[in-house]
C-alpha cells in the first residue's frame, strides 16, 4: 500500500511541469495509481491561487492528455492541486513554505520535492529547504528529486553532490533519469536475466561488438542557452547512453533491490577502460550539424540557430568507442553514438555475434554469410528483434536473413511515458530507476579527459549535412572494417 504524500513542484508553471509532471501525475490519476490522500503543491511566483492554477492546468492537459480530457478523472485529480506563491531566491518563502505544510491538515506528513528548475538552482533551493527543517524526517519521510544535468563536469558534479549531502541522506536523493523509465530500458534486465538461453553467450567469447545510439531529427530548437554550453557528451552520452550500457553489461544482481542493482551498474563504470588525453582523438569524435534537409524541409545549421555564438565548437554528434576490462567484456568494443539533426528519431541497441568458427559454406553458392543480430528498439516503437541465417527457398544452398520480432514490435502500442512510471516510484520509495551518486561521478570519470581535449580545441569541428547520419569520419573509431553503424531496426537507410 502506497503511503499518501504532499508532492511539492518547484517550478510548476515551467515547461517541465506542464509538459511531464502534471500530465504523468494525471494519467497515474486515470489508472487508479495515486495515495487516495495526496495532494499536489506547485510553486510558482504568479499571482494566482488554487482555483487560477487548476484551471491553468486543466487547459493544459487538454490538449496533452492521452485520448482527451477525461472529466471525471480531472475531477479527481483538480481536489489534489494546491498552489503556493513564492519567489525560490526568497529566504522568507520557506518558511512560509514550511508553515503552509505543517498547518494545513489536508496535506499529508510525507513530502516529496521535486526540482523542476534550473541545475543552478538545486544546492541553493535545497538548502533553503534544510535551514527551515523541511529535510528532517521526524514526522514523516522527505525525498528531493533532482532532474540532469548533475553537475557540468566530475568537478562541479562532487561540488554538487557535497552540498546535497551537508542536509541530506543518499536515501532522500533521486536523481532522476528519464530514460531509465522507458519499458524496453526496463526490458533489458527481464530479457538478460530470465530467461536462461542467451546468458552463455552473453560475453566475449560469442558478442563482436555492441553499439548504442540515440539519434534526433529535431534541432536544439530554443534551447541554445543551454545546449551550446554542454554540447552532445554531457547531454546524452554522460547520462542516457552510459546508463543504457551499464543494464546491458552488468553481472547478474543478488537480487533486484535498488543497492544491489546500483552496485552491479558502478562496478560496469569502474571497470570502463580510461581514456587519456592523449588517445582522445582514437577513441571519440565529434561534429556539428550544417544546413541540410530534414523530413523534406530545409533546415538552418547550428551555427545559423537564434542564441548560438557565430564561431561556436559545441559537438551535436558524439561517437564514442569504450572498453569494459572485466571478465565478461575484455576487449568488445562498445560504441556509443548520438546526434542531433540526424536522418530519423530512434534510439537503438545493437548486439552484433561474432562469426561462426568455421567456413562451412565457403565452397557453395552462399559467398558470405551475414552475422547475427540481437536488436532492442527504445523509441519511437518498443521492439525485440533477432537476425538469424535460413536457407533461402529454391534449389540451390544459399541463405538470407530472417527477422524474428517479438509479438509487441508495433508503433506506440504502450504510449506511456517514462515519467510516470518514475514518479510512482518516487511516491513508493523504491530508487531502482535512480541514480545514485557514485554512479554519476563514475561516469563523468568515464567523459571527463574528452571534455578536456575538446574545450582546448575551439579552432575546428567537423560538419555533416543535417538530414544524415553524421559525419563520415566517424567510422575511423569501428576496430575492424567489417564493423558498421547500425542506425535503425531495419537499417534501411
Amino acid at each position: 500500500m502506497i503511503e499518501p504524500c504532499t508532492f511539492v513542484t518547484f517550478g510548476a508553471t515551467g515547461n517541465l511541469s506542464r509538459n511531464k509532471l502534471l500530465p504523468a501525475l494525471y494519467h497515474l490519476e486515470q489508472a487508479g495509481r495515486l495515495p487516495e490522500k495526496m495532494a499536489v503543491v506547485g510553486i510558482g511566483r504568479r499571482d494566482w491561487d488554487d482555483e487560477a492554477w487548476r484551471r491553468e492546468v486543466e487547459q493544459d492537459l487538454a490538449s496533452r492528455a492521452r485520448g482527451g480530457l477525461d472529466p471525471e478523472v480531472f475531477q479527481r485529480f483538480r481536489q489534489r492541486l494546491r498552489f503556493f506563491r513564492g519567489d525560490l531566491s526568497d529566504a522568507d518563502m520557506y518558511r512560509q513554505l514550511h508553515d503552509h505544510l505543517e498547518q494545513d491538515p489536508a496535506l499529508p506528513d510525507n513530502i516529496a520535492f521535486y526540482m523542476a528548475i534550473k541545475p543552478a538552482d538545486f544546492a541553493a533551493v535545497s538548502n533553503h529547504l534544510a535551514e527551515v527543517g523541511l529535510n528532517q524526517e521526524t514526522n514523516g519521510w522527505r525525498r528531493l528529486v533532482i532532474e540532469k544535468p548533475f553537475g557540468y563536469d566530475l568537478e562541479s558534479a562532487e561540488i554538487l553532490n557535497e552540498r546535497l549531502h551537508r542536509h541530506y541522506g543518499e536515501h532522500q536523493l533521486y536523481r532522476i533519469d528519464h530514460y531509465l523509465g522507458k519499458g524496453t530500458i526496463q526490458n533489458v534486465l527481464v530479457f538478460r536475466f530470465a530467461n536462461l538461453m542467451l546468458e552463455p553467450l552473453w560475453n566475449r567469447n560469442y558478442i563482436d561488438h555492441i553499439q548504442i545510439i540515440h539519434s534526433e531529427s529535431r534541432g536544439i530548437e530554443s534551447r541554445a542557452g543551454y545546449y551550446d554550453t554542454a554540447g552532445a557528451l554531457r547531454d546524452m552520452i554522460q547520462s542516457h547512453l552510459l546508463q543504457m550500457l551499464t543494464l546491458v553489461a552488468m553481472e547478474p544482481p543478488a537480487n533486484l533491490d535498488a543497492e544491489s542493482l546500483r552496485d552491479e551498474k558502478v562496478k560496469v563504470l569502474r571497470s570502463i577502460r580510461p581514456i587519456p588525453q592523449s588517445a582522445v582523438h582514437a577513441h571519440a569524435f565529434r561534429g556539428q550539424y550544417a544546413r541540410g534537409v530534414v523530413n523534406g524541409e530545409k533546415v538552418n545549421g547550428y551555427l545559423d540557430e537564434p542564441g548560438v555564438a557565430e564561431n561556436s565548437t559545441t559537438e551535436t554528434f558524439c561517437a564514442l568507442r569504450l572498453f569494459i576490462d572485466n571478465w565478461r567484456w575484455r576487449n568488445v568494443p562498445f560504441y556509443l553514438r548520438t546526434g542531433k539533426r540526424l536522418a530519423r528519431d530512434n534510439s537503438l541497441i545493437s548486439i552484433r555475434f561474432k562469426h561462426p568458427p568455421q567456413q562451412l559454406f565457403r565452397e557453395t553458392p552462399i559467398d558470405r554469410i551475414e552475422p547475427n543480430w540481437l536488436l532492442m528498439n527504445i523509441q519511437p516503437n518498443e521492439c525485440l528483434r533477432m537476425e538469424l541465417q535460413v536457407k533461402e527457398p529454391g534449389l540451390e544452398l544459399r541463405a538470407q536473413t530472417q527477422r524474428l520480432d517479438a509479438s509487441t514490435c508495433r508503433v506506440g502500442q504502450y504510449d506511456l511515458d517514462a515519467y510516470e512510471a518514475l514518479l510512482l516510484d518516487v511516491i513508493d520509495g523504491d530508487s531502482s530507476l535512480f541514480l545514485r551518486y557514485d554512479e554519476v561521478s563514475w561516469a563523468w570519470k568515464v567523459v571527463d579527459p574528452i571534455l578536456k581535449v575538446w574545450s582546448m580545441e575551439r579552432d575546428y569541428i567537423h560538419t555533416y549535412p543535417a538530414g544524415t547520419w553524421g559525419p563520415q569520419e566517424a567510422n575511423r573509431l569501428f576496430v575492424r572494417d567489417d564493423q558498421n553503424w547500425r542506425n535503425t531496426l531495419d537499417d534501411e537507410d
